[in-house]
């Protein structure tokens, strides 16, 4: 599932990954290696060039400034448009290192009054790549030193207090647009995680989804073949300690046997297909519920156990499928238990309640006369009712009782 996942990621950004910085585009794919620096997409050479024209044409505006100021020795006019040209050329190294270019840019910026429009992109540049306490340094510096710098080179065309002023507002509206740009890509990445946070959590809860239904089936496939499988045992068991035993007795004990390991066979099959499915199957024969508790009865009598009923629910059919079916596995698992543990004795199902006030069950047995043949099992059998009980919302209890007997009974909630 995770292959085919991020296998359908890469389509997503295949036409669209140009319009996006090199960094965002790498971050969003989890497919690519990342090796050393993210290649520039389309829209980072074009930030690139515009930045670098940027750049220029500030240094040209500069060197227009510094022909009509005679103040300025010749000299240094040169020394400044050549640390201008220097600087407009390092513009193309920001992403690369954009603490390093911003640093140098102080005092390359403090002698060439060309090179400030590179010193701006180098700030923005930082504020976009870099934490916050890179800019207050970086950006702090360039702040304090613009009035030391203009006092020490007058603008020809402003006075003092707006030429400071003027690139006071300039720093800081770059250094904010850059935190802006850093902002927005931040959120992008921190929305990315997020859908991929819940699209783990997603299939987490699906995983947990198909495991429970696995418990169910499983649980499921307990009580439904320990009951026939007990049917198995106890008339195999009959047959052979009972050689001697009448032909029509013999030939019923068969066919309760042939018709018990067809049912299983049958149980298993369904059971098998639905765990192969991965998913429950509704499409197969109905969960039995409280009106199927007769069958149930005929059946074990048919298997020669003696049960009475005493069914005081007036309808059936009223009483919500999912109590039904508990109430239906409970008296299955317990009239089990009885074959198994007390053989020949006579059992009580008694099944009363209304809506509103709960469904009842109890199921007893007196103790077994003689003694009772070892017959194998899990023991897990109590403890599933039990569990199955709390899930419905109910609670289930079971003993010996007082007279040597065997109780079951179970609460459950109908309203």
């Amino acid at each position: 599932m995770t292959g085919d996942r991020t296998a359908k990621v890469p389509q997503v950004f295949a036409g669209r990954r140009w319009l996006l910085p090199s960094a965002v585009a790498d971050e969003l794919d989890p497919d690519v290696e990342r090796r050393g620096r993210p290649r520039r997409t389309a829209r980072d050479w074009v930030v690139d060039v515009c930045c670098f024209l940027l750049a220029v044409a500030i240094g040209l505006a500069a060197v227009q400034s510094l022909d009509g100021d005679s103040a300025t020795p010749h000299s240094l006019a040169v020394v400044d448009q050549l640390f201008g040209v220097l600087a407009c050329g390092a513009v193309w190294l920001r992403r690369r290192w954009p603490v390093g270019l911003a640093v140098a840019m102080i005092p390359v910026g403090f002698v060439s009054n060309t090179a400030g429009g590179a010193a701006m992109v180098a700030v923005f540049t930082l504020a976009v790549h870099r934490p916050f306490r890179y800019v207050a340094w970086v950006g702090g510096a360039q702040l304090v030193l613009a009035p030391l710098f203009f006092w020490l080179r007058p603008d020809p065309d402003l006075s003092y207090a707006a030429a400071v002023v003027f690139t006071e507002l300039l720093t800081l509206t770059v250094i904010g647009w850059g935190m802006f740009v850093r902002s927005k890509r931040q959120l992008m990445l921190s929305l990315r995680d997020r859908a991929r946070r819940a699209e783990t959590e997603a299939e987490l809860r699906a995983e947990q989804a198909q495991r429970l239904a696995r418990e169910a089936i499983a649980r499921e496939m307990h009580d439904v073949l320990a009951h026939r499988l007990t049917l198995l045992s106890v008339h195999a068991g009959a047959l052979e300690f009972r050689p001697d035993a009448p032909r029509e007795e013999v030939a019923r004990a068969a066919g309760v046997i042939r018709e018990s390991a067809h049912e299983a066979l049958q149980d298993l099959r369904e059971i098998i297909g639905v765990l192969r499915a991965g998913e429950p199957d509704d499409t197969g024969r109905p969960q039995p519920t409280l009106g199927a508790l007769d069958a149930l009865i005929t059946e074990s009598r048919e298997a020669g156990m003696k049960v009475t009923l005493a069914n005081r629910v007036t309808d059936p059919a009223t009483v919500p499928a999912s109590v039904g079916r508990t109430a239906y596995r409970i008296a299955q698992e317990a009239l089990t238990n009885a074959r198994k543990h007390a053989p020949g004795t006579e059992v009580t199902v008694t099944v009363t309640g209304t809506p509103g006030e709960g469904l009842v069950i109890v199921v007893r047995n007196p103790p077994p006369e003689g003694e009772v043949p070892h017959v194998p099992g899990s023991g897990q059998g109590l403890i599933g009712l039990t569990e199955r009980a709390t899930l419905a919302g109910g609670r289930l209890e079971h003993g010996p009782e007082a007279g040597g007997g065997f109780r079951v009974r179970a609460s459950l909630p109908w309203g």
